[in-house]
Parts: structure tokens; sequence; C-alpha cells
């Protein structure tokens, strides 16, 4: 009998756990995870506007762990694994022994040096429950909310916060535009129109610089670049992200920026695996599920390589508006950029030496999954600029030169 040891209990954790227990009925499996209930990341701004319980942003069940006979261990930090002794450290002096482990720590939000805001009790992440839990906390004493940051995190918080009646919500972003690693001009003058109907006011190109504090070091006041003080109850981060290494790190597995995997998703360290954001392959939901489950099935002896996903995958909605992003829409030069916009959608495609680079499209999301293809795939589309927006996968479909039968070229 084998022990599977999970540290994580988000996408790719509990896709592993789920794998685990497929493949392997009889063996030991265990999860520890640093929140008491598991849920879905991408639902945590359902929770915070106080449209979904917490029962309600599961996504695996409320009896998942006795269902599946999974033993769970929740709220508790693991400090370090002993790689040769084969145990991992949580809590105050706690242990578990393994015969496989599986990193799935995920990633944190990431405060940068700004005077006060490492300090001040009243600076939150938006990356977990736990998160979520102390911004409602705070909403309840005090409607002014300051984001930094106007990404997918920082605009789910302000929407969440928007539908519960925020007072005001400043949204500051470094960059020119909101959502500058998704978005276009257009798509981005779009989304921030939006939010600005609902009572939002943006600051582009403007950064913190330092704050006022309280007695108690809560920041009541945040100071721009410009000299603007800027009055706030509460402060979301929403600037960034990194991969959670520490644990790696105080381990002796290889981690730099991220955990270093092979193809199998193994580490540096025999019979410890990672996946999830820890990695720093991919920052979605899907790409998480999928990597548990490859590294699940080689901790059950099942001999999967793991294809790196395609980078830049995002889709959103707010207040109705949808997008799909994929690829590089900032990657423009020497490309052939092709628009097609109306009053309800707006379209972009970025051909790059006869390639599919990027696609947008603002309105109307159907038939994304041919787009990713071919931009995963390099597939050569410079035969069909004219109708790009109007593919299907008919369009791909040939007669194979040595059977003479009717195939997908893709």
């Amino acid at each position: 009998m084998e022990r599977f040891v999970i540290i994580g209990a988000g996408a790719a954790g509990i896709s592993a756990a789920q794998v685990l227990r497929e493949f392997r009925p009889n063996d030991i499996v265990t999860v520890i995870s640093i929140d008491e209930h598991v849920h879905s990341r991408c639902m945590l701004h359902k929770f915070l506007g106080h449209e979904r319980t917490i029962e309600g942003i599961n996504f695996v069940g409320q009896n998942f762990f006795e269902e599946k006979d999974i033993y769970h261990i929740p709220c508790q930090t693991v400090s370090r694994i002993d790689t040769e002794a084969k145990l991992v450290y949580y809590g105050e002096d706690y242990s578990t022994p393994y015969d496989k482990l599986l990193i799935a720590t995920g990633s944190g939000f990431f405060i940068p040096p700004i005077p006060h805001f490492r300090e001040a009790p009243n600076v939150f992440g938006f990356r977990d429950l736990s998160d979520a839990l102390k911004i409602d906390e705070a909403f309840a004493r005090g409607k002014r909310v300051f984001i930094v940051g106007s990404g997918l995190v920082g605009l789910d918080a302000a929407s969440a916060l928007c539908h519960r009646g925020a007072e005001e919500i400043t949204i500051a972003e470094m960059a020119p535009r909101v959502m500058p690693l998704q978005t276009d001009d257009y798509a981005a003058s779009v989304y921030q129109k939006v939010f600005e109907d609902h009572g939002c006011r943006f600051l582009l190109g403007i950064g913190a610089t330092d704050a006022v504090v309280d007695g108690q070091g809560n920041i009541t006041e945040v100071i721009l670049s410009t000299g603007e003080h800027v009055p706030c109850d509460f402060i979301i981060m929403a600037a960034g992200v990194r991969p959670r290494i520490q644990i790696a790190q105080a381990s002796g597995i290889k981690a730099e920026r991220a955990i270093e995997v092979d193809d199998h998703l193994r580490t540096s360290a025999p019979d410890v695996y990672a996946a999830g954001d820890c990695t720093g392959l991919s920052g979605v939901w899907p790409d998480a599920m999928a990597q548990g489950k490859a590294a699940a099935e080689n901790m059950a002896g099942i001999d999967t390589v793991y294809e790196k996903p395609y980078p830049f995958k995002n889709t959103s909605n707010f207040f109705g508006v949808t997008m799909l992003s994929v690829g590089r829409m900032d990657l423009t030069e020497g490309a052939d950029v092709i628009v097609h916009k109306t009053p309800k959608e707006y379209k972009k495609a970025i051909i790059t030496d006869g390639k599919l680079t990027g696609y947008l499209s603002l309105g109307d999301i159907s038939n994304h999954g041919l787009y990713l293809h071919l931009i995963k795939n390099g597939i050569d589309v410079s035969d069909k600029k004219d109708k790009i927006f109007r593919l299907t996968f008919a369009d791909f479909y040939g007669i194979n030169e040595k059977n003479g039968e009717y195939v997908y070229t893709v």
C-alpha cells in the first residue's frame, strides 16, 4: 500500500486527488490545505459579492473527501519537506510520511515595496477564500476601496464590491489601459466604460508611492505618483502574483521563480512532483486541472507526458460584456492585423508569418476552441485571412495524399 500526499486543495491538487483515487483505490491519499473549505478561485468574486455562499463556490461537493476516502488535513501550513526521510512537516510540529508527493501550492499575491503597504493590516490580496473573508470583514467597516491593478483579479474584486454597493472604488494601473495583458486599446475602453458606469474610477499610468496611516497602522490615504491623496478604508493588491515556492526552497527542491519540473511534472527531488500555478507553466484554471491529472497519473505509475499549454489564454465576463483573449495581443510588429467591428461585437486577429499568434473577441466568443487550437499548434492560415473570423474545422478538411481519404488537416 502506497502513501500519496498532496499539498494544496486548489484545481491541481483536487484534480490529482481524484485521479489517484481512481487509479489507486486501495492506497492512502492525503490532502493538506491552508483553507478549511475547497473552493474555486474563479468564483471568489461571487462569494465576495454575496451572490454565492462558501458551499456555492465548492467545485467538488461538500462530502468529496468522505466519498472518495481521502484524508483531508485543513487549515494547516506546510513548513518543509524532508525529501530523504520522505516526511512532510506542517503545523507546529506535525509530520506525515509519503511514498509519492505532489506540491500544488498555487500562487499568492505580491505587495511591492511601497511604504506602509507590507505592514498595514488593511491591505489584502484576493487569491484564496481566506483573503475574501478578510475583505468581507473590512467592507463591513468601510466601503471606500483602493485596488492596485486592473487585471482579471482586480476587476473581479471591483465587480463584486460594486454589486455590494461600495461607496468609492479607485483602481490604479501602471499600464495605460485596463486589463493590459488581455486587451487592446479598444477592448480596454469598453471594459473601462462599463466599470465607470458602475461607479469605479480608474487611474491609468499612475502608481502608488506612499501612504498615510492611522494609530493602528491602517492605511487611510494612498499617495499617488502625481502627489494626489486618495482616501480609503482598505486596499486590495491585484497587481501581480508569485508562484508559492517557499516550501520547495526550504526543502532543497530546485525553484527560482517557480518550481522546476520536467515533462512528467517531476521536481528535482525523487518521488516529488509539482503542478498548478507553483510551476509557473500557466495561471489558467483548466491548465492547472490538466497538470494535476498528468502528475497524478505519473505518481500512479502511468507514464504521461504533459504538453505545456499555450500561454496567455483568458475569458472574462463583466457586467454582461464577454471577452476571449488568446495569444499575445501586443506582438504586432511585422504582423498582419485584421479587425472586425460592429455595434455588437469586436474581433481582432494577429497573423505572423502566416500563423495566428493572437486572437481577441469581444461580445461573441463562440467557436473559440478552433482559434485556440490554431494558435497552440501553429497552423498555417495564410490562405484564409479573408475569412479569418468565419473559420470552422471544415475549412481544414482536405484529402490525405497517401490514401485519398478526407481528413482534418489541423
